[in-house]
């Protein structure tokens, strides 16, 4: 597997399945009672896959199955990489106040640009929160190559589990 250079901060990988959905689902769920290296939980058609907590640091990647049928044809996995949703929570959060801040310096600006009166301060704000912006993605991205590691290992059990089956 390979992660992407993309602007992508969970990464996302699709492929078809040669064995019937609920056999995978199934094979997860009885893999997942007995492994000690992974925390597997199912919901549905939903498979989570996770590194155990004593293992775990803050940028701990989990790995999200989801296995279905379209019709009565092939039947799909989507996986999608991401960290614990307390982090990606947070991330968001952070996100929302930089954005709320920055359209309310941009508001500011432009009250003061309509009413003659300086405006400076209103456009360091923005370049300040716009910088902030690109500091959160990065950290991001560092985030995400700190779980590289752990990201190949979901993979390949997901793969190997998948493999068992057949």
């Amino acid at each position: 597997m390979e992660l992407s250079k993309d602007i992508v901060l969970r990464p996302r990988f699709f492929q078809d399945l040669n064995i019937p959905s609920e056999k995978a689902l199934e094979a997860f769920e009885n893999i997942g009672k007995t492994c000690q290296d992974f925390k597997v939980s199912r919901v549905d058609h939903h498979v989570f896959i996770r590194i155990p907590k004593k293992e775990q640091h803050f940028w701990s990647p989990q790995l999200h199955l989801e296995i279905y049928n379209i019709g009565e044809g092939q039947p799909k996995l989507k996986g999608l990489f991401g960290p614990s949703p307390t982090v990606w929570t947070l991330f968001m959060f952070l996100h929302f106040i930089v954005v709320t801040l920055f359209i309310g310096a941009v508001v500011w600006m432009y009250v003061n640009m309509r009413l003659d009166k300086p405006y400076l301060l209103s456009i360091i704000i923005m370049i300040f929160l716009f910088v902030i912006w690109f500091i959160l993605y990065f950290v991001g991205r560092i985030g995400r190559h700190v779980g590289k590691k752990e990201m190949r290992k979901l993979y390949f059990f997901m793969n190997n589990t998948i493999n068992s089956v057949q």
